[in-house]
């Protein structure tokens, strides 16, 4: 496997202390201060919306050379402001061949990023992937074993686990601790999905190669509401609200209810699919063809789940306002990014802050919080896996796969982690995985 060279470690052992203490980017004087062949190589692919913005906060932290994007338009906005240093590409692939590159990020739709990942680590690059990471259960062990096969370094970004002034590690700490009670529940709240169409064909835009977009996913006609933010209202390219957000506060509560590395047990739920249910899942069986469904949004819109783990603490997620509460027969917090609040915290004394903040250190692997991004680099220097790992995440986001199979389904699936199976039910290990379309296929 490929290492990065002595100066960029160097340099990396100076510097990723302050790159996590700041919530986004270096100050430009500090980065002023590196040469720019000190730095590790980076690049970005999938650089429209949030993958420009990741693309962005590395560009900080190392030396952005190159930028790959199926729409030309998305790839020269990004590139524009690094100047002719930034080379652009339309494959992914051709930037995987650069030998100057040692990191990469990736910021496109769901459906793309399993088969970038691997491929980019089996390049001998280091990844930082925008979540939620995998499109369906299956994706998840591919994903995994590639981890372990390739030893690559790979932060998932569920950067809730790093930022906004660490109030969810503080909510994680304090709930692992006892403190609320030994017995937890979470309500894991993350908003209504969209619903909308039929939509018309149209044509796409001469800069986008929209087949190439596709991917693995079916072939069909050009639609705009398709691509950039609305992808995730789609089967085919995401898991929907369930999975979007879903992950980000289901991420924490699996964390903090020690979930984080068993996954679920059991799961039911009920959702309102914009086509209907049966549609869903005939569809997703391959018993009905997708052009016989009108041509619309239909993840699911509204939901109401329950994820029972197998220590026996339960999480209910629901599309109901943003937030994370987790309570025991002691306690109870409400956590999001505008702060935590409850009881156990407003009642502690300066000794318990002390104690708290010393807990997230601790769960923060020994490092210091504030950077998600930074958290990576760091970590690449010390070939150490970051605080969002693709196991863990695996886990949170094949949760929110599951709750979505068991709305489905309507009724309650069990699932065994060893067997990475679910028990004597084949219509749920039917809906793992999707068909895939050559010569993308995993």
């Amino acid at each position: 496997m490929s290492q990065p060279r002595s100066t960029r470690r160097t340099f990396l052992k100076t510097t990723a202390g302050v790159a996590a203490s700041v919530p986004y980017f270096w100050t430009s004087a500090f980065a002023q201060q590196t040469s720019a062949n000190d730095k590790l190589g980076v690049a970005a692919i999938g650089v429209g919306g949030r993958g420009s913005g990741i693309g962005q906060q590395a560009a900080q932290l190392g030396n952005m050379v190159a930028c790959a994007d199926v729409d030309r338009k998305n790839a020269e906005k990004f590139a524009k402001p690094l100047g002719e240093k930034c080379k652009i590409y339309g494959d992914y692939r051709e930037v995987l061949q650069r030998k100057d590159v040692d990191v990469i990020t990736c910021g496109t739709p769901d459906h793309w990023h399993v088969k970038i990942a691997i491929d980019a680590m089996d390049a001998g690059k280091d990844v930082y992937c925008e979540k939620p990471l995998t499109l369906t259960v299956a994706e998840g062990k591919k994903i995994s074993d590639a981890v372990k096969r390739t030893g690559r370094i790979f932060q998932v970004g569920t950067q809730q686990r790093s930022e906004f002034n660490g109030v969810f590690l503080k909510a994680v700490a304090l709930a692992r601790s006892g403190r609320l009670g030994e017995k937890l529940h979470a309500i894991s709240s993350v908003g209504n999905a969209t619903s909308g169409g039929p939509f018309p064909a149209e044509e796409p835009p001469e800069t986008l190669d929209f087949d190439f977009w596709l991917g693995q996913a079916p072939k069909v006609p050009y639609c705009s509401k398709r691509v950039g933010w609305d992808f995730r209202w789609w089967f085919d390219y995401s898991g929907g609200q369930v999975t979007d957000w879903g992950v980000h506060h289901t991420d924490i509560a699996l964390w903090a209810l020690g979930g984080d590395e068993t996954g679920p047990a059991e799961v039911d739920g009920k959702g309102e699919f914009p086509l209907g249910r049966e549609e869903m899942l005939s569809y997703l069986l391959g018993k009905k063809a997708g052009e016989d469904l009108p041509n619309a949004f239909n993840v699911a819109k509204a939901f109401d789940c329950n994820i029972l783990l197998p220590n026996g603490n339960t999480i209910q997620l629901v599309s109901k306002q943003n937030e994370l509460i987790i309570e025991g027969e002691k306690g109870k917090i409400r956590v999001n990014r505008g702060g935590l609040t409850g009881k156990p915290i407003e009642e502690m004394g300066e000794e318990d802050k002390k104690w708290l903040d010393e807990e997230v250190v601790k769960l923060y692997k020994g490092k210091q919080p504030g950077s998600h991004m930074g958290n990576f680099f760091e970590c690449v220097q010390d070939r150490t896996q970051p605080v969002s790992d693709v196991f863990t995440h695996v886990n949170s986001v094949n949760s929110c796969h599951i709750a979505n199979i068991a709305m489905l389904l309507d009724r309650k699936v069990k699932w065994d982690q060893e067997k990475y199976a679910f028990t004597d039910d084949d219509e749920a290990n039917a809906l793992c995985c999707r068909k895939q379309r050559e010569p993308w296929k995993l």
